[in-house]
């Protein structure tokens, strides 16, 4: 998951909307192709909650030749977010006051922090133009804060997210958190890396695997068959496998860094109603549902398409639920190249 991965300290000083200042924080990101002579021809691929800047291994059905993002036409980009622990300023960084790990101790971070972080590298980058921004579930919170934020954005791609977070969706984070909370091993995050609540991110995972797909999926994929003869059944297997999957690979603090900074996620906050920010926004944006989405219905991205100027809506048919933006990549394709297509054309 490293390969390809690049490390760099913001020569700008990162500043959190709570007040907080990291003086040359890390940044890990991943980039294909190559900038243009006028540093424009961007797309920027903002990741999900335990995803990473390596998105050809999360996203890979969308790039590549002839895809939403061409190498051989595109500079693509996927930054890791702060509160990462995958290479950016995280819970793992070292606090300035002693030398040690932030731990419970790194600020809140909201999503409009995610892409003013973002925003720094960009500018030291010298990127002068964004021809798109993308994102799922929390990337696409990211996505639609860059389209409100900056003004190089030229289009943008919003699958499976609304203008907020919602009760139903906070809820569920927070029973998540509350499981990593509840393991022995929490203790206070005072853990070393790479042990800690081993089993309660596995449990939060479990909940999280519920909720991203659909009883629809698990009857086709399980139905109530036994994976052994002592009773374990086949749906329980799976949820312990993906469970201990993700304690394998990611960090406790960061899952509950990462989930609160999404129930922050309200584009009125502190701005006006949701008419007064989105009438601002008059870049073509695609919204884009999944119809089978527990976690966030369609009714979510029809408002948010309704309420943008020049937004359009369009939805996945899948039985995976909110994963589908992971699976479906033959209908992202097919929705998405024609909407990128026509900028091209109008552009001209």
């Amino acid at each position: 998951m490293n390969e390809g991965i690049r490390q760099t300290q913001l020569k700008t000083p990162f500043v959190t909307e709570s007040g907080h200042e990291f003086q040359n924080a890390d940044v890990a990101y991943k980039t294909w192709g190559s900038l243009n002579e006028n540093r424009d021809n961007v797309v920027l691929i903002c990741h999900a909650l335990t995803g990473h800047a390596a998105a050809d291994e999360w996203f890979p059905g969308l790039l590549g030749e002839g895809k939403i993002a061409d190498p051989s036409k595109h500079f693509i980009i996927c930054i890791n977010v702060p509160g990462s622990c995958y290479g950016s300023l995280g819970p793992w960084s070292s606090s300035p006051k002693n030398g040690n790990p932030y731990r419970t101790d790194f600020p809140i971070i909201t999503i409009r922090d995610m892409v003013h972080f973002q925003q720094l590298l960009l500018d030291e980058l010298g990127i002068t133009g964004i021809e798109l921004v993308i994102g799922a579930s929390m990337g696409g919170m990211q996505a639609l804060e860059f389209a409100i934020m900056d003004k190089r954005i030229n289009s943008a791609v919003l699958i499976a997210m609304g203008k907020s977070h919602s009760p139903w969706a906070i809820g569920i984070s927070q029973a998540q958190r509350a499981a990593i909370q509840s393991d022995a091993e929490w203790n206070g995050g005072q853990y070393e890396r790479g042990k800690g609540p081993l089993k309660g991110i596995a449990a939060a995972r479990m909940m999280a695997m519920i909720t991203y797909r659909t009883p629809d999926d698990y009857e086709r994929k399980f139905s109530r068959k036994l994976q052994d003869e002592n009773g374990l059944f086949q749906v329980e297997s799976y949820l312990n496998y993906q469970g201990e999957k993700l304690a394998k690979r990611f960090d406790a603090h960061t899952y509950i860094i990462l989930t609160k900074a999404m129930d922050t996620h309200d584009i009125t906050r502190n701005r006006g109603t949701v008419q007064e920010v989105l009438n601002q926004v008059e870049i073509p944006i695609q919204v884009i549902g999944i119809d089978s989405d527990l976690l966030y219905p369609t009714s979510e991205q029809k408002e948010l398409a309704q309420f943008l100027p020049n937004g359009r809506y369009h939805e996945i048919h899948s039985l995976y639920g909110h994963d589908a933006f992971l699976i479906e990549f033959d209908q992202l394709n097919i929705i998405v190249k024609p909407f990128i297509d026509i900028q091209k054309i109008l552009a001209y």
